[in-house]
């Protein structure tokens, strides 16, 4: 049960970022850029949750492509409103 909704969050989280990648491809907005990597980023640690073992969740693998992916996430909005605040 817990492979098929770690596959169903991967699978969603992927098509969040081609979601935002074709937002992109309308606005040229890095934000968008930004998001859909990050989301990418997302649905490959689910991926690698799936691919090893249950007792092995904790992975230092799975935890540092979040921290990237939220980090990224930080970093887009961030990057937003500073280019706002200048305009």
């Amino acid at each position: 049960m817990i492979n098929f909704l770690l596959g169903a969050i991967a699978i969603a989280e992927l098509t969040v970022a081609l979601v935002f990648l074709r937002f992109w491809r309308r606005t040229r907005d890095i934000l968008f850029v930004f998001f859909a990597t990050a989301f990418g980023l997302s649905g490959l640690s689910r991926i690698c949750m799936f691919m090893t073992d249950p007792q092995d969740e904790g992975g230092t693998l799975v935890y540092i492509i979040r921290l990237i992916a939220f980090g990224l996430i930080l970093f887009a909005i961030l990057n937003k409103n500073r280019t706002r605040r200048r305009s």
